[in-house]
């Protein structure tokens, strides 16, 4: 137990919890009730998180980038507003697939129909305000094209379909004869992007997008069979007009990110993969801000096997073993046990629901009771 705190340098490192409090919001609340304890005069650095899928334009808007909107084409082929962020002086622009083909977008799922459209508008509008490097976070897509959709968006004209050039959902690439790739935007050959993605999937078979990531998004039986072939049958078109042999892209690990928007991204946009947390911690300078940090505070909605696997606090939790930190978790929901948590790295986890506050009540109004988990930290640590 720490009991001289007056050098202590404590940094809050925490992302959403999904659905009621942003990282910033989180933040905010940690640090009231930590000061209830403290004073007024308690400081902590405050560095909100990401794993590069949702939450990653958020946090990368509290480490400065400017917000930018735009409409765009929804999953659904209607128009949606669109968020991403962009930092002007370093020109990299943030851009969550989720904004424009999410499932949140969805009043129905439609895994055949989904298109990916409003992705290569996005990407479209962040290089018209100079953009020369761009961050794609994948996660949260309702769509399965293997991204023709955002290619269509950016010029590629998939001949033999309906409407070769703007196609909407991997049931319209039924009929596709030939990706014609020499209309892609010529602006796009000076901008690099990068993939921010912890998924491993291929774009096709039994592990591909279709078989793993198509129910959830609303396919049968029959649609997943029927997504796997024309999706199959695409690539193998794309990989023809990029003169690679068969597979150099569709098997690649991460091609079945977003429904297939990985086996685009790596393929005709030359995309970097690199893992959600890595390229969020550089994006919000979370290494800087841990930098001398005696005490971490990180969390996040839910802490279970999924946030070990890769996510924003295992992460961080890392980061802490690495410089000597102690790292404490806050979260709304804990289905770990003391020792899975403690092997990861954490010295603690506190969570709303352990407080005997009930689920409701949490999802109604989390702030108080992150609050007084934060008293409860400062009282534990830092009194």
């Amino acid at each position: 137990m720490v009991r001289d705190t007056r050098s202590m340098t404590v940094l809050i490192a925490v992302d959403k919890f999904k659905g009621s409090l942003t990282g910033v919001e989180l933040s905010d609340a940690l640090a009231i009730g930590m000061r209830r304890v403290l004073g007024e005069g308690f400081a902590p650095r405050i560095s909100p998180i990401a794993d590069g899928g949702d939450g990653t334009v958020d946090a990368a808007l509290a480490a400065g980038f400017e917000e930018k909107i735009a409409r765009v084409t929804g999953p659904a082929g209607t128009p949606v507003t669109a968020r991403y962020a962009l930092n002007p002086s370093t020109q990299t622009a943030v851009i969550e697939v989720a904004e424009a083909c999410g499932l949140r977008l969805m009043d129905s799922l439609d895994a055949c129909g989904a298109t990916t459209y409003g992705v290569g508008e996005l990407i479209l509008h962040a290089v018209a305000q100079d953009a020369s490097e761009i961050v794609i976070g994948l996660g949260g897509s309702a769509t399965t094209d293997a991204g023709a959709g955002m290619l269509s968006a950016l010029g590629v004209r998939f001949v033999g379909s309906e409407n070769p050039t703007a196609v909407h959902g991997g049931s319209a690439l039924s009929g596709v004869t030939r990706a014609d790739l020499s209309t892609l935007h010529p602006s796009l050959h000076e901008v690099s992007f990068v993939m921010a993605s912890d998924v491993t999937n291929p774009l096709n078979g039994n592990n591909g997008a279709p078989a793993i990531y198509g129910p959830q998004k609303g396919a049968s039986a029959l649609d997943v069979a029927e997504l796997d072939s024309l999706l199959a049958h695409t690539a193998q078109l794309v990989e023809q007009a990029l003169k690679v042999a068969r597979g150099t892209f569709s098997e690649a690990a991460g091609a079945g990110a977003a429904g297939g928007l990985g086996f685009a991204c790596l393929s005709v946009l030359g995309a970097t993969m690199r893992p959600g947390v890595d390229v969020a911690f550089e994006l919000t300078g979370f290494h800087q801000a841990l930098h001398g940090a005696h005490l971490v505070i990180t969390g996040e909605g839910k802490f279970d096997e999924q946030t070990l696997q890769g996510k924003g606090p295992a992460g961080v939790a890392a980061a802490c073993r690495q410089v000597g930190a102690r790292v404490l978790a806050v979260c709304g929901a804990c289905e770990l046990d003391e020792s899975q948590w403690s092997d990861a790295g954490f010295d603690a986890v506190y969570s709303v629901l352990g407080t005997g506050v009930s689920l409701e009540e949490s999802l109604a109004d989390p702030r108080p009771h992150v609050e007084e988990l934060g008293a409860q930290i400062a009282r534990d640590y830092l009194s």
